[in-house]
Formats: structure tokens, C-alpha cells, sequence
């Protein structure tokens, strides 16, 4: 026998890609039957009024799927990690069908100002999934299937709810619009800044009106809010926080309850650093002139996580993020911590100070550590 019969695959590649082929097909159909038990699951978890999430069995699911990757010679952080997506993709499912069939908002009416743009759309969806009558007021129009008006002021305002979803330039004038004209309906803004718009909520509140202040802490893109926070802030009465809450009580939201006075503070850090951090970071990165391209082909576990968070950064709206920075009134105190720590560092290596730089980073693990991370 030749070299080249000795050689020579027993199949040819196309049959091989075929095969190949007809796993995928079968790993999908196996896909949608997962999904259609974990739908029923769901409603039944609902009729028992059960609770979404069970992470013991989560876990034992994933130790399975490990011991069995492991008997059938496959990488058991590769099976585990298909498996958590595909937890993922069944908590997502069961939490849209646990909100829709909770019904909030069947014979409700609620109306989105600004729900043309990213998050005003998300409220547009997950009302709507809860049975709302939505009305969009954007005067770039209304998502397709949504009526709309351009201007919220331009027609009846007895909505049963009222989200206010406006760009946080505009949000405190339409906050005081509402004041003046007294609707009847729940009231409550979605702004990531609330020094901006307290005047406008405070009138609310003088004028009698069911207002309160959230703050959902995550992006248009989200679809399971498992591990999400949504903030809840009163604002004159608080008995109005509680139904602003039950809009997300069949999600897995962590609703945490704040002083609007504390609000900010807290965000010049959660938000305005984290995003300064960010921003710097791929500034440097665009900075590096030549460097550029050769960071590009190069790769460590800690650059490449980085640069997937900055990466997200960069796609954001920046007048938003500007809006966040600027609009805080506690910027300050956030950016020039950033500044001083950077300053820290640039010391203890110009200055060859290895005791200061140790010093540094076992403060920030004992730091860490303690919350957790």
C-alpha cells in the first residue's frame, strides 16, 4: 500500500462535514425540546407559585452535565459552560412567560415619554408583556405596532401609569409639565442622575401626584434580569414604591429600596467610575499610536477581560455616559479618587517603591475580599 493510501482518510471531508451537519441539526431539535419542558416547568413552577430560580438544582445540573463530559472523554468546563447558557436562555424564557401570564397590567394603560429611544423601548416591551394598553410620546415616533404621539403634553394624560423615559436633559421639564398638569396615574422617571430632576419630583410630590424614582441598573440588551438591581426611591409617599415594585415582582430583579438624597453619591462611583475607568483605559489604548496594531495580536487573560468590559463602554450612547459624568453633582469626589490612585501607582514605580505597591494591592484585595468578589 502506498504512503498515500496509508494516509488517506477512510471518509472524504464532505462526508464527514455532512455527519457534522446532521449533529448540529439533531444538538438544535434537542435545543428546542429543552426549551419547550423548561416552558412547561415554568408554568407549572407559576400555578404552584413556586419560585423562578432554584439554584441547588442549577447546580446539580451542571455537576451532571460535568461527570457526564467527563465519562464521555469531552472537557467538563466546556460542557458546563453550554449548559449554563442553555440555563440562561431556559431562565429567560420562563421569567417572559412568568410576567406575561401574572397579567400586572391586563385593562391598564400606560404611557412611555421618550419610549423611542433604547431603555424607553425595553419599558415599551415589558409592559406591553404584562398586558398594558402602551402609548409612546417621542417625537422621533413610537416602535412599530405602538401608537405615539410627538410631543406627551399633545393629548390625554390618565394613563394608569406614566414612565418617564426622557433623555435626563429633558426629563426634569417634562416632571414639572406633569406637576402642573396632574395626572392621575402612577408616576416615576427611569433617569440614571437624579440631581437633575429633583425639583420636577419634589413638584410632583407638592402637587399631590403618585410619584416615586427608579433606577433600573442594567442596559437595553437585557432579557433575563437574574442577578440585575432595580433601585426604588420614594418620593413623597412612599406606599407608591410598592407598586412601582410589583411591575418586576415576577422577574428576578433584586429590588434594593434608597433615600433619593443617596442616589447619586453612590453612582459617582458605581456608574461614574466604572465608566471614567473604562473610557481611560481605550484612550490609552487609541493613544498608543503604532502600539495599536500589535496589541491587537497579542492576548493575557487579564488584558482580554478588560478590553471585552471597555469594549461594551465604547458601544454605549456617549452623550449619555457624558450626561452621567457631568450632571452628577458628586462627580468630584469619584473622578479624583480615579486620579489620586493613578497617581499612587505612577509614584511607588517611578520611585521604585515595591513596599508601596504591595501595600496598594493588598489593600484592594482585603477590600475586595470583604465584599466578596
Amino acid at each position: 500500500m502506498s504512503a498515500a493510501g496509508i494516509d488517506s482518510p477512510a471518509r472524504s471531508l464532505a462526508e464527514l462535514r455532512a455527519e457534522l451537519d446532521q449533529v448540529d441539526a439533531e444538538l438544535v431539535g434537542a435545543i428546542a425540546r429543552r426549551q419547550a419542558l423548561v416552558a412547561e416547568i415554568g408554568r407549572w413552577k407559576h400555578a404552584q407559585g413556586r419560585q423562578l430560580r432554584d439554584y441547588q438544582r442549577e447546580r446539580e445540573v451542571i455537576d451532571k452535565v460535568r461527570a457526564s463530559a467527563q465519562a464521555a472523554g469531552l472537557d467538563p468546563e466546556v460542557a458546563a459552560q453550554v449548559m449554563k447558557l442553555l440555563i440562561e436562555a431556559s431562565l429567560s424564557t420562563q421569567e417572559q412567560d412568568r410576567v406575561r401570564l401574572a397579567g400586572q397590567g391586563d385593562g391598564r394603560r400606560a404611557l412611555v415619554i421618550g419610549g423611542n429611544g433604547r431603555m424607553g423601548r425595553w419599558f415599551v416591551r415589558f409592559l406591553a408583556a404584562q398586558g398594558y394598553a402602551v402609548e409612546v410620546a417621542d417625537p422621533g415616533g413610537a416602535p412599530d405596532g405602538i401608537p405615539g404621539r410627538a410631543d406627551f403634553a399633545d393629548g390625554p394624560l390618565d394613563q394608569d401609569l406614566i414612565v418617564v423615559a426622557a433623555p435626563l436633559g429633558h426629563s426634569n421639564a417634562v416632571l414639572l409639565e406633569l406637576a402642573r398638569r396632574r395626572p392621575p396615574g402612577i408616576i416615576f422617571d427611569i433617569g440614571s442622575i437624579k440631581s437633575p430632576l429633583i425639583e420636577g419630583l419634589q413638584a410632583c410630590a407638592r402637587a399631590g401626584l403618585r410619584v416615586c424614582s427608579v433606577h433600573p441598573m442594567f442596559g437595553p440588551d437585557a432579557v433575563l434580569l437574574s442577578d440585575r438591581h432595580v433601585i426604588f426611591m420614594p418620593v413623597g409617599d412612599a406606599a407608591v414604591v410598592a407598586e412601582a415594585r410589583a411591575l418586576f415582582a415576577q422577574t428576578m430583579a433584586q429590588a434594593v429600596d434608597m433615600p433619593l438624597a443617596e442616589h447619586d453619591h453612590l453612582i459617582a462611583y458605581v456608574l461614574g467610575l466604572s465608566h471614567a475607568l473604562n473610557i481611560a483605559f481605550f484612550t490609552a489604548l487609541a493613544n498608543s499610536g503604532e502600539a495599536a496594531p500589535k496589541l491587537a495580536r497579542m492576548s493575557s487573560t487579564t488584558f482580554d477581560r478588560q478590553l471585552q468590559i471597555a469594549s461594551g463602554v465604547a458601544r454605549e450612547n456617549p452623550r449619555l455616559y457624558y450626561e452621567i459624568q457631568r450632571l452628577n453633582e458628586h462627580r468630584g469626589e469619584a473622578l479624583a479618587a480615579l486620579k489620586r490612585a493613578v497617581e499612587e501607582i505612577t509614584r511607588c514605580v517611578e520611585s521604585g517603591d515595591e513596599v508601596g505597591f504591595v501595600a496598594l494591592m493588598e489593600r484592594g484585595r482585603g477590600y475586595l475580599s470583604a465584599r466578596g468578589r
